[in-house]
């Protein structure tokens, strides 16, 4: 069983906002990756961004951000 680490997840109301965050983060090299939307949250699209909890602020205020349905921290 792998370790739970303290994670950001971030929701969006369309697969296309979340696809325009990854698109963000790569080409400004921040962190966290594209996966499913944790149970324990509620999404519109189903996809989400996921990143330590450390970031968490610096992913909230990245210029230029798509629209956030919601920002949750979990254990995942």
């Amino acid at each position: 069983m792998r370790e739970r680490k303290p994670m950001v997840v971030f929701t969006f109301h369309t697969t296309a906002a979340a696809m325009a965050m990854e698109k963000l983060c790569k080409a400004r090299g921040l962190p966290g990756r594209l996966g499913p939307t944790p149970r324990s949250v509620t999404s519109d699209c189903g996809i989400a961004w996921l990143a330590p909890a450390s970031d968490r602020e610096v992913l909230e205020n990245a210029p230029g951000a798509p629209e956030f349905a919601g920002v949750y921290e979990r254990e995942l």
